[in-house]
């Protein structure tokens, strides 16, 4: 599976993005697909996972803001954000794995896209 995400840009704080994650191949809709996003000097975090199923989670410090969807007709996972931050900024890279669980933890995810910048000013 290859992952191409995009969407990323400078967006003022309390302002709106899409990012986008295309996949390749035939079996898209049998991945649990997820966001992650690292901020310099930080650690890869989850901040939104989706199954197979649709059923769907997300990090506390997103709830409310951000709504993680899947299109299996086009390959695509998507994730709005609205009411961003400035502590949102951060690479977001989109992840794809087989398990059928929602994983949290980046070690859970097989395959990753190259990342898009986020970045909210204050």
């Amino acid at each position: 599976v290859q992952l191409q995400a995009s969407g990323g840009g400078l967006v003022q704080a309390g302002g709106s993005l899409r990012l986008s994650c295309a996949a390749s191949g035939r079996t898209f809709s049998t991945y649990t697909m997820a966001w992650f996003r690292q901020a310099p000097g930080k650690e890869r975090e989850f901040v939104a996972g989706i199954n197979s199923r649709s059923a769907s989670t997300r990090a506390d410090s997103v709830k409310g803001r951000f709504t993680i969807s899947r299109d299996n007709t086009k390959n695509t996972v998507y994730l709005q954000m609205n009411s961003l931050k400035p502590e949102d900024t951060a690479v977001y890279y989109c992840a794809a794995g087989s398990a059928v669980g929602i994983g949290i933890r980046f070690t859970e995810y097989n395959y990753w896209g190259q990342g898009t910048q986020v970045t909210v000013s204050s």
